[in-house]
């Protein structure tokens, strides 16, 4: 696309991602999470923030060069001790109760080589710092939103033919195709798309299955679901009934397992690019809920890390259907970025669940959360295990089975 067409759409698409991602409010704090290479996007969503009235926007940069960096040199005591800095902005942010709009664009393969024992100190430090913000995220008590912006290293990762300016280019005409860029009004289009996925949640909130079983020549699992769970997708709401969208790009409904009656075994379908690095081959055996054993054809030692988080990082947090017909997935591109490649499949969630996810959740203590079969724990990862062939049946309290996916689509 020529120059001047690219920075319209790139306007536009800050629009979209401040009105319909963040729906930033008048006199909002709104903070950005975005890469030093991002400053065009950067700015056009500070402008277009400040045009909706927030009263200040506060723009986080990030470098994956300095952050490589950090986890290879700071001592051990820095990487197990969060500055208090840290904790009073996060702090600081709930009470606020700022809108977090973070922009993806980060190399897949950024921490590659370095020692997975000082990533994953580093990460559990940052999630039990940060857990006041992750909690009141989580429960929808700030709106938030996820965007992705094309980077040369990530688009020479999805696109390996390609090289420099070409291949970000093409990564930008991904973005801007699934998160409805192209369309005639983009903010109609996904208001149109919203009410499309909501109808989905609205049946499976009606049919409250007590489990869900999948199956495919490499899956055999049955996952339980708690009593009055809750299916969402699209849009959420926050509790001063602010809808935004939490995802740009999204297709799927989810919900929360019960985290104590999850038996079987799974594959994962896609790569997971986690930690800085890219993981493939997942897969999981189940036993009354907890993983008894995984393993990866790579990243084992990065997989072994991550179960190893916390007690909830051995369970599931979260069960997300996508159909296979969904754009992302008959574009048949790998995005090696987890807002993208959720959206081409059904994807689980090692870690927490979403309170949320269940009637009265957001009221609930951890304990009162864990009583009821929701998983807590510091970390939230999802991997894709949708296919083609994949089927999937709604199981109720009576035994009785009702399809809801056949051949990887809605039954």
């Amino acid at each position: 696309m020529s120059i001047s067409n690219f920075q319209d759409k790139l306007k536009k698409y800050a629009e979209l991602i401040v009105k319909v991602g963040a729906n930033v409010q008048k006199d909002q704090t709104v903070i950005i999470y975005v890469s030093v290479t991002q400053q065009e996007l950067a700015h056009l969503i500070v402008e277009e923030a400040y045009k909706l009235g927030a009263s200040d926007v506060i723009v986080k940069w990030n470098d994956d060069f300095v952050n490589r960096q950090f986890l290879a040199h700071a001592s051990q005591e820095r990487l197990e001790n969060i500055p208090d800095y840290i904790v009073a902005e996060g702090n600081y942010l709930v009470d606020k109760k700022a809108a977090r709009i973070t922009i993806v664009s980060s190399d897949p393969d950024a921490f590659v080589g370095l020692d997975q024992n000082r990533i994953a100190t580093y990460q559990a430090a940052h999630g039990k710092a940060l857990r006041p913000l992750m909690r009141a995220t989580a429960n929808n008590e700030l709106a938030w939103t996820f965007a992705g912006a094309a980077d040369q290293a990530w688009a020479e990762k999805v696109f390996p033919e390609l090289k420099g300016q070409e291949a970000i280019d093409r990564l930008w005409e991904e973005i801007f195709k699934t998160t409805r860029m192209n369309e005639a009004d983009p903010i109609q289009a996904w208001d149109d798309h919203d009410r499309t996925i909501h109808a989905k949640a609205d049946w499976l909130n009606k049919e409250q299955f007590s489990a869900l079983h999948y199956t495919s020549p490499i899956t055999d699992l049955t996952i339980g679901l708690p009593k009055n769970h809750l299916w969402t997708g699209a849009s959420a709401v926050t509790d001063e009934n602010i809808a935004f969208m939490p995802n740009m790009p999204t297709e799927e409904v989810f919900t929360a397992p019960d985290c104590r009656r999850i038996n079987g075994h799974i594959r994962s379908t896609k790569p997971l690019s986690y930690a800085g690095s890219v993981l493939e081959g997942m897969e999981f055996t189940f036993k009354d809920g907890k993983i008894i054993k995984a393993t990866a054809e790579k990243g084992q030692d990065i997989l072994e890390h991550l179960i190893a988080t916390d007690e909830g990082s051995l369970s599931l947090g979260e069960a997300a259907l996508v159909p296979d017909p969904s754009p992302i997935s008959q574009s048949g591109i790998t995005f090696f970025e987890t807002l993208f490649d959720e959206n081409a499949s059904n994807h689980l969630a090692i870690g927490a669940s979403y309170p949320f996810s269940l009637q009265n959740g957001t009221n609930m203590s951890d304990e009162e959360l864990a009583e009821a079969g929701m998983n807590v724990s510091q970390t939230h990862v999802d991997f894709m295990v949708g296919s083609a062939d994949m089927n999937i049946d709604g199981i109720k309290e009576d035994g009785t089975i009702v399809p809801i996916f056949r051949n990887g689509d809605w039954a």
